[in-house]
């Protein structure tokens, strides 16, 4: 018998202590319920992790081979029923080489959908029709109602994403963070199931296996597709295999390589390339941080103590076209994503963990919640949150001033660096007093006041003396009294 052989019949006899009907998944349908999946992730995480191999002929799909390959519209699953809910799929390739297995679930049977390879149209010789009749599928994607694109998308590891309202992808979210801002230590679990159910003309329930080397778990993410964007409140419960140093909950990933407050790190014509430019954080005690995202020189992480916040998420904020001047891939249009806990979090950090990168390809920030529990064999750990796709550039302000561009440039003294940050939403008469506070450096100059011939802008300047070789962070909030006029805004310059 074959390593594969082995691990696909300890696969296969797990699943079947919790699921007699598992072993019907070649031939017919299986009982399916939510708490069954529970029970088979817990039992799944007392059982040695054994990773699924890759399949021989997906790295032999490239780029080309790929996109070459067209899903047949005439092989949509459920194309045709109305509404935004047909389901199409993706092949291996040589960027998700490990398959996984795809159900649908209908009054409480789940029946198993098999790899095709004539659901694509390819060129003759394309390596995805060499894959064969049991390769399995990457992922899937859920399309519109015109089939013309898609709201929803499971592809790579534990990694999914949605558009903004104006249909164009940018950041995802993962189901998982393990060990993400540890040196060589980071884990990538991968879904390995997945159960699909038809719950609306807009809207579709996905079930997800979900394992990895420490954890084992399962998901349940409802999605709908509404007018101002996509909603998915997210369910899990997950059993580590051994502690984790480093877990992650919520976690979602973007990419940030220049904007205006630090062109010179950019080597494209366009004036700004980020997915994400802030990360907002709502505390419990009513105050709204913003943190902008810089691409660091070195691999960069802050942390934000935090008791139950409300939500927080990686927002693209800056939505003028102006500002990026991409007719392409339009960065204005970028989608936001706002997690919003369904019960409290108890204590813990939303962290920000970011690393050098210099291209647009690369996803090198990541933004998520870290518990003050440990995470240790044996336990359950139950999450639930809403996640919102959405154009909102600020979410949790509620009436507070936002931050609304950062500029940097040299100080009025040699060797001082000068930091401009302007707040929308002040009005002309209103004389807001600016709190400021930093650490690994000292405030030289400030200064406040309203942009002429800007409506509600208010512009802060700063002049700072940063300590030999340390990054000065700047902690800056317009006030009136001791009421909070402003978001708390947290900047770390020469990151």
């Amino acid at each position: 018998m074959t390593m594969i052989d082995r691990r696909a019949m300890i696969a296969a006899t797990t699943a079947a202590l919790l699921f007699p009907e598992a072993l019907l998944a070649q031939t017919g349908s299986a009982s399916f319920s939510w708490d069954r999946l529970i029970a088979l992730a817990q039992r799944q995480a007392r059982a040695p992790y054994k990773e699924t191999p890759a399949h021989p002929g997906a790295k032999k799909v490239d780029y080309v081979a790929q996109h070459e390959a067209r899903f047949k519209d005439d092989r949509t699953l459920w194309g045709d029923l109305p509404g935004d809910t047909g389901i199409r799929f993706f092949p291996l390739s040589q960027f998700a080489t490990q398959p996984v297995s795809i159900s649908t679930v209908e009054n409480g049977r789940a029946t198993p959908l098999r790899y095709d390879p004539t659901m694509f149209d390819a060129p003759a010789g394309n390596a995805v029709t060499a894959l064969g009749p049991d390769a399995g599928f990457a992922g899937f994607r859920i399309m519109n109602a015109k089939r013309d694109g898609d709201w929803l998308s499971f592809l790579g590891a534990s990694y999914f994403r949605a558009p903004s309202p104006q249909k164009q992808f940018g950041l995802s979210a993962r189901a998982i963070a393990i060990n993400t801002s540890l040196p060589g230590k980071e884990e990538f679990p991968r879904f390995t199931h997945f159960w699909l159910e038809r719950t609306g003309n807009s809207s579709v329930t996905v079930y997800a296996l979900m394992d990895g080397a420490s954890i084992s778990g399962a998901y349940r993410f409802v999605s709908t597709l509404g007018p101002n964007g996509v909603q998915q409140d997210v369910t899990a419960a997950l059993f580590p295999r051994r502690p984790i140093e480093e877990l992650g909950l919520m976690p979602m990933t973007s990419m940030f390589w220049y904007d205006q407050a630090n062109r010179t790190q950019g080597t494209d014509w366009r004036p700004e390339i980020h997915d994400s430019d802030l990360m907002s954080i709502a505390s419990a005690d009513g105050n709204v941080h913003a943190r902008p995202i810089v691409n660091p020189s070195a691999p960069h992480f802050s942390a934000f103590r935090e008791t139950s916040p409300k939500g927080f998420g990686l927002l693209q904020r800056d939505r003028d076209f102006d500002h990026y001047q991409d007719d392409g891939v339009f960065y204005d249009r970028r989608p936001s994503l706002w997690a919003t806990p369904s019960r409290p979090l108890g204590a813990g950090q939303v962290r920000l963990y970011a690393f050098p990168t210099d291209s647009e390809y690369t996803d090198n920030v990541a933004g998520y919640w870290t518990p003050d529990a440990p995470a240790r064999p044996g336990m359950r750990i139950d999450a639930a949150y809403r996640l919102d796709w959405t154009a909102d550039r600020a979410p949790a302000s509620s009436g507070l001033a936002t931050l609304d561009n950062v500029w940097r440039g040299r100080g009025e003294k040699a060797g001082e660096d000068r930091l401009v940050l302007d707040f929308a939403g002040v009005p002309a008469d209103t004389k807001p007093e600016i709190w400021a506070d930093i650490g690994g450096g000292t405030i030289a100059k400030q200064a406040g006041y309203p942009v002429l011939g800007q409506d509600k802008l208010f512009r802060v300047v700063l002049d700072v003396a940063r300590e030999q070789g340390r990054t000065a962070d700047i902690r800056l909030q317009l006030r009136t009294g001791n009421r909070a006029f402003s978001e708390y805004v947290h900047y770390p310059l020469g990151a």
